[in-house]
């Protein structure tokens, strides 16, 4: 992909709006460019984290003209209160979480008729995004690029989801399990020892880590409940395959930095991309960046990293 010089300076969303999702207001960031949109790029965060992290990437994508709108996913960001953050739902939250991605989706269609709609999902938004592409219909977008994902389902997630089950029995569905947060992020330091923060395996960049480990909306655990949701939408996913993901010639980009723990330093992305194959789509293409971790978009590298998502989106 031919690079391009893209702008570096954090933007500010134009302004916001919810979605009404029954009893849940999901909240939206809506950037938009000068005149009229190319296209629109809807963007799903990940895990612990918020839709605002994504200004500086939305700045970029407006200055080429594209409008983008980033939510806040249940339990995250302006869509939780200060007691919710972290809790997807009482009962089926992750369902209900794939569920606003594919409103939001279709709400920017009825906002922006006849413009190209991309997908942009990041970390536990790419595992969203896979779950809406097997079990949701047709894609309800013309492109999808996924940021720091991986492979996903197989015995060990099984298992999680199992233990997940058991913590719940024993702290309630609202409590919020240290073995499980070690069990998922307690590893994903080891490789870049010593370590100055428990975050370090994020960016190489010491001062995208600082800003994220100062942020009181990230870094956070989820919830019993919530991983127990979690693990069973990845299980599903797994199990169920992407044979039935329409249609077959979605253009799809798969990066990835090449020491990710997320993506298992590669394998998990390669696997991924294995599995999107032999599930019969031919649009399916892929980066690892060299010693890149786990947020692409925060990394030393991020300009070639956006400028390389702009030329996908053409």
């Amino acid at each position: 992909m031919k690079a391009r010089r893209v702008a570096s300076a954090p933007s500010m969303p134009t302004d916001s709006f919810t979605l009404d999702r029954g009893s849940f207001s999901l909240f939206v960031h809506r950037f938009l460019p000068e005149g009229e949109p190319i296209g629109v790029v809807q963007v799903a965060h990940g895990m612990a984290e918020h839709a605002a992290r994504y200004a500086r990437f939305a700045g970029a994508l407006n200055e080429a003209g594209y409008a983008v709108y980033a939510s806040d996913h249940r339990g995250h960001g302006r869509s939780a209160s200060d007691a919710s953050l972290g809790h997807f739902g009482d009962e089926g939250g992750w369902r209900a979480m794939v569920g606003d991605l594919c409103a939001l989706a279709e709400h920017l269609r009825t906002q922006h008729p006849g413009k190209p709609l991309t997908l942009f999902a990041h970390s536990m938004g790419s595992f969203m995004a896979l779950d809406a592409l097997v079990h949701e219909g047709p894609s309800r977008w013309d492109k999808v690029v996924l940021s720091g994902s991986d492979a996903v389902g197989g015995p060990m997630v099984k298992v999680g989801k199992q233990l997940a089950k058991l913590e719940r029995m024993r702290d309630g569905k609202e409590g919020k399990s240290a073995l499980l947060s070690f069990m998922s992020f307690g590893s994903f330091n080891a490789a870049f020892k010593p370590t100055r923060t428990p975050f370090d395996w994020l960016s190489r960049d010491e001062v995208e880590v600082d800003k994220y480990v100062a942020d009181p909306r990230c870094g956070f655990r989820i919830t019993n409940q919530s991983w127990v949701d979690f693990l069973d939408g990845l299980y599903r996913t797994g199990r169920d395959g992407y044979g039935g993901v329409m249609p077959k010639r979605l253009p799809m980009f798969i990066f990835a930095g090449s020491r990710d723990p997320v993506g298992k330093a590669g394998s998990g992305v390669r696997k991924l991309v294995e599995q999107l194959r032999e599930g019969g789509l031919t649009e399916v293409t892929e980066k690892l960046y060299p010693e890149a971790r786990h947020e692409m978009l925060n990394e030393t590298n991020r300009e070639q990293v956006t400028a390389d998502v702009l030329s996908f989106l053409g």
